[in-house]
């Protein structure tokens, strides 16, 4: 897969991230340096509780880096507002939703807001992208429906339709697959896949399923102890980064197969 270089989304150089108080400051990794292109879908993948969550929450000034530098378009991430911040990155996280009282239609809606007055009512525009969003997720059929009446993977899709209405060149999500099963998994992560490329997106998410994600990103964001690796899939299976990224006392990595599987 050939990464298009027209133009670089996020940046980061020489990060830092962790986390500081009065007394002493963690680091949970340094000196990552990553790149992320128009129309790329990146993975972050690593083992559990290796820092991929902190990363996400830094990248998103969620959390305040402890050194280094964050640019999105050009742009240091620390000299947005928080207004503009929402008109050029989306974020897509694993909490619960707040109130699934609202319809699909409504929620995707709220994707809107950045742009919107002050009292949010939509124009016809909006109502434009809101439909455009919901036909691309394929939950047009959905619009009416409640939220909590929908399963976890309907749900997530319409996750992922709010964070389009958004209109970011930035989606980033944090474990977009959790609670669903294999066929819903493969689903969402093939979705993300082709949202990115017709959009022309750049969306980045974290998950634990690596074979899965080495199959579909364009570019995989690779988390150890000791570093933070960013290349394509192919180029990662042939230095070997994937055979160290679990103790080889039960998975090992077969390059054959560029997939994990348990040790005989």
């Amino acid at each position: 897969m050939t990464k298009n270089k027209s133009h670089i989304v996020l940046k980061t150089q020489d990060l830092t991230i962790g986390y500081s108080s009065k007394k002493e400051k963690s680091i949970i990794a340094s000196n990552i340096n990553i790149e992320l292109h128009k129309g790329e879908l990146v993975g972050l993948i690593g083992a559990n509780g290796i820092g991929k969550s902190t990363l996400l929450r830094t990248l998103t000034n969620v959390q305040q880096k402890l050194s280094g530098g964050i640019t999105i378009n050009n742009t240091d991430l620390e000299n947005y507002s928080n207004i503009n911040l929402a008109k050029v990155l989306s974020l897509v996280l694993t909490e619960s939703l707040g109130s699934k009282n609202l319809t699909v239609f409504e929620l995707v809606a709220l994707g809107r807001q950045p742009y919107t007055n002050w009292v949010g009512n939509l124009n016809e525009a909006d109502y434009q992208i809101i439909n455009q969003c919901l036909l691309q997720t394929n939950i047009e059929d959905l619009k009416h429906k409640k939220c909590y009446e929908l399963s976890d993977g309907q749900l997530q899709k319409v996750m992922i339709a709010r964070a389009l209405a958004q209109d970011t060149d930035l989606i980033i999500l944090d474990e977009p697959t959790t609670h669903l099963d294999m066929y819903h998994k493969a689903y969402i992560l093939k979705l993300l896949q082709k949202l990115a490329k017709d959009t022309n997106k750049t969306i980045l998410f974290s998950s634990h399923e690596i074979d899965l994600a080495i199959q579909l990103c364009d570019t995989l964001i690779v988390m150890t102890k000791d570093s933070v690796i960013t290349d394509q899939p192919c180029n990662l299976i042939e230095k070997g980064t994937f055979n160290d990224l679990f103790p080889k006392d039960l998975i090992v990595f077969d390059s054959k197969t560029g997939s994990f599987r348990v040790k005989k």
